[in-house]
């Protein structure tokens, strides 16, 4: 599998964009959401197979201390084909210098993460939009 790689938003298709994350599936992110969200994020990640998008992936960092790696998907039809470690990977290397890398994981997939070395943090604590749905999808007590 022979794909190419995008670090710019030049010529990204924001509703095809909002699409994978629709099929991956990481739920219904509009796209003038995503277009704000990746603008505002200093890494990313776009893996193309043709003119398809298949993977993404985005980190917010602040140049020094932290980079917050998030909304990593990948298309059902390439999943289980390693792309998924390839973006991580290719995200932590653009956060590298950063004093500590944070991601935020889907509840179950913490030991496909604990392979590049994040480990679980016992002080960390959230505010969520929709408390009850955090619940329900295991990410808070």
């Amino acid at each position: 599998m022979t794909l190419e790689w995008r670090h710019s938003l030049d010529g990204i298709d924001w509703e095809e964009l909002s699409r994978l994350y629709q099929a991956a599936p990481l739920g219904n992110k509009q796209p003038e959401g995503l277009r704000l969200v990746f603008s505002n994020s200093m890494f990313k990640c776009f893996a193309y197979d043709g003119s398809r998008l298949v993977g993404v992936g985005r980190a917010m960092a602040d140049g020094l201390d932290c980079s917050y790696i998030c909304d990593v998907a990948v298309h059902p039809s390439h999943q289980g084909t390693g792309l998924g470690k390839e973006i991580v990977s290719r995200l932590v290397a653009l956060s590298s210098g950063h004093r500590k890398i944070i991601l935020y994981a889907v509840a179950g997939k913490e030991p496909f993460y604990e392979k590049f070395g994040f480990r679980r943090m016992k002080t960390a604590m959230a505010i969520f939009e929709n408390p009850a749905q955090a619940v329900e999808r295991g990410l808070v007590e």
